[in-house]
């Protein structure tokens, strides 16, 4: 088990998602592959916003809508190609001592 996570990414359906700092972070990077980070930037021109304060907007409401249910999530969280994975390479560079706390940035 991690006690502290100063980061991690993990590959999704739609690009990379890299979480930065502790459990109290609110400070979440989204890598979008190149189709959608278009559809993004299309949508957010054509709202007249930024693409960041429109993937905010998408996200909150994805959030808003999900089932909070821990089956519905560890599905969720299983249906994730190489999530699996990815932690266990972040579990393991955190026994190698390999990531930076945040407070020596």
């Amino acid at each position: 088990m991690i006690g502290r996570l100063d980061s991690f990414v993990a590959p999704t359906r739609i690009g990379r998602v890299r979480v930065i700092g502790s459990v109290k972070s609110k400070r979440i990077n989204v890598t979008l592959d190149g189709e959608y980070a278009s559809k993004l930037s299309r949508m957010a021109e054509r709202a007249h916003v930024s693409p960041g304060t429109l993937a905010r907007s998408i996200l909150s409401s994805a959030l808003d809508s999900a089932d909070p249910d821990a089956g519905a999530m560890t599905a969720l969280l299983d249906s994730i190609p190489g999530a699996f994975e990815g932690l266990a390479v972040a579990e393991e560079q955190v026994r190698k001592g390999e990531l930076i706390d945040l407070d020596e940035l």
